[in-house]
């Protein structure tokens, strides 16, 4: 099979669970894991925070999203830390970890082109209604960031176009949000954040891990033998 099927496949979200490590990382994983019985490996940096959650249960019993931004590629775990699902992503044009103060109160004609930046963090996600009565996952609402499919606007955007490319660079190109394929949106990550919502956690361009998830630090512990509770209890 073509590898240009291959990644249509992707696009339209049929991504399939794998195993955290194993051959292929980032957005050409995300492609290929739909028509294959490939493992997907994370990233360094995904599979450090996806350990992090998963040893210190920082989800809180949650189901989680890791959007690892430098691979264009958002994972899906349970509530037990197991990976369900992975998917090409859309994310803001300019790199960049922090959001610009305020930018969540301006139109979308006021955000100028180094604005359009996908913050890094933690977030407690939880759906809600955006601008045109569109159901949205709201990442961070303050600052306008949301996980949703690709909405309708600008065919020069190309956004179907640069989530079927192989390439990850094209993958910039949103105010800020994070567009997911239709099929990953519907069938996998709204059954689970539906009533209770859960964590996303969003992957730094140029900050350390360590910076943006500070409690990073600590699982050398975690994983030296002792758990969330012997940390806690020294």
């Amino acid at each position: 099979m073509k590898f240009a099927i291959l990644v249509a496949v992707a696009a339209q979200g049929l991504a399939l669970a794998g195993p955290v490590r194993a051959v292929e990382t980032g957005k050409a994983a995300a492609a290929q894991a739909p028509v294959t019985d490939a493992p997907v490996i994370l990233s360094d940096g995904a599979t450090r925070v996806a350990d992090w959650v998963a040893g210190a249960q920082d989800n809180h019993a949650l189901p989680y999203i890791i959007i690892d931004k430098p691979g264009a590629v958002a994972y899906l775990f349970d509530a037990k830390g197991k990976m369900l699902a992975h998917a090409p992503v859309l994310i803001g044009i300019a790199p960049g970890d922090e959001a610009t103060p305020g930018i969540g109160s301006k139109n979308l004609s006021e955000i100028g082109p180094a604005e359009k930046t996908t913050p890094a963090g933690r977030f407690l996600a939880k759906f809600g209604v955006a601008a045109g009565k569109q159901r949205v996952l709201w990442v961070d609402y303050a600052t306008s960031v949301a996980l949703h499919v690709i909405p309708p606007g600008n065919p020069k955007d190309k956004r179907k176009e640069r989530m079927l490319s192989p390439a990850i660079d094209d993958n910039r190109i949103t105010f800020g949000c994070i567009n997911v394929p239709k099929i990953f949106y519907n069938q996998s990550v709204s059954p689970r954040f539906r009533k209770k919502g859960g964590y996303v956690y969003i992957l730094p361009d140029s900050k350390s891990l360590e910076d943006v998830f500070p409690r990073l630090r600590v699982q050398p512990f975690l994983n030296a033998g002792g758990g969330a509770d012997a940390v806690a209890g020294q």
